[in-house]
């Protein structure tokens, strides 16, 4: 079974100001001569970590990070104005161009997922293909199974610990008796709900429980962004229409591409996967049979290795 490279840093770090507001972070790893591959973290929210430099052959790949408006070491933290799925992908583009990459191999997991789609919709000649983990497609049956019926009957504990912060006259929709606590002037209330958020979030994402993960998820710069930013962005519908990677795959059904699921993917059930796979002709879909929803899991980090591996095999000048 294969495991994350050994760690590394980067050789270049920066912050792009991508416009009056937000100062996105960016660092390279690796070869400045590999194949660029750019790495898309989920959330909304969750920022990029080392660990995540380490899917890809540093001998062979100009690895490329960063963290999405609002979050990680992006600035202004937690920063909900001039936030939203178009303006990402729009300063995605700003990063190929920045940086001078031609065409690149885009790889996320989970909301890295989707906006990697999206972004390749948008622009599949820059694409040179996809590597996508845990899929969440956002539309309304993905937000319902994770805040309102779903994978509250299978963690019916951290439920009760997710809806704790919320009177019970106000749990018929979550999402905006969250948003009120996240957005209030109360401080002390704010934090408690985006603690509540992210430990829902980093309690679910495993198959069996993973004590670090948890720990991670309970950081309170993370909780924060992970939590306003997702709410925002979910009571928006990830500013996307209903069904609609699902329905342009058409713009990138030749690019090839790796689908990676968790077969017991509480976050974001299988469905999402098996839905793109049905519209995506070059991509190989593999379940990974003891595995939930996190990048962390043995069969999960396996899975992309091998594919980062064979891409770069594919992609060789």
């Amino acid at each position: 079974m294969r495991t994350l490279y050994p760690a590394i840093k980067p050789y270049a770090t920066r912050h792009l100001q991508v416009d009056d507001i937000h100062e996105v972070y960016i660092e390279e790893c690796g070869s400045q001569d590999g194949i660029p591959v750019l790495f898309v973290h989920g959330g909304p929210g969750a920022g990029c970590t080392e660990r995540d430099r380490r899917f890809f052959d540093p001998e062979k790949y100009r690895i490329i990070l960063f963290d999405q408006r609002g979050c990680g070491r992006s600035k202004p933290h937690a920063e909900l104005e001039q936030n939203n799925t178009a303006l990402l992908i729009e300063d995605m583009e700003l990063i190929r161009s920045t940086l001078g990459v031609d065409k690149w191999l885009v790889f996320g997991g989970s909301w890295g997922s989707t906006l990697s789609l999206l972004y390749a919709q948008a622009h599949p000649k820059q694409v040179s293909g996809l590597v996508v983990r845990g899929i969440f497609l956002s539309r309304q049956q993905d937000f319902d199974w994770l805040y309102k019926d779903g994978a509250s009957r299978v963690f019916p504990d951290h439920w009760a610990h997710f809806l704790e912060p919320i009177p019970e006259s106000e749990r018929g929709d979550l999402l905006e008796a969250y948003y009120h606590r996240l957005f209030g002037d109360n401080e002390l209330a704010r934090m408690n709900a985006a603690k509540h958020w992210s430990l829902w979030e980093g309690n679910t994402a495993t198959l069996r429980p993973n004590h670090e993960l948890v720990d991670h998820f309970a950081d309170p710069h993370l909780a924060l962004s992970l939590s306003r930013i997702e709410c925002h962005y979910f009571r928006h519908h990830s500013f996307i229409n209903p069904n609609q990677i699902i329905e342009k795959m058409n713009l990138i059904s030749a690019v090839p591409g790796v689908i990676v699921h968790g077969r017991y993917d509480m976050i974001c059930p299988l469905d999402n996967a098996q839905a793109l796979a049905d519209h995506w002709p070059e991509a190989d879909l593999q379940i990974i049979r003891d595995a939930g929803h996190a990048s962390c899991e043995p069969g999960i980090v396996d899975a992309l290795v091998r594919a980062t591996d064979d891409f770069a095999r594919r992609l060789a000048p």
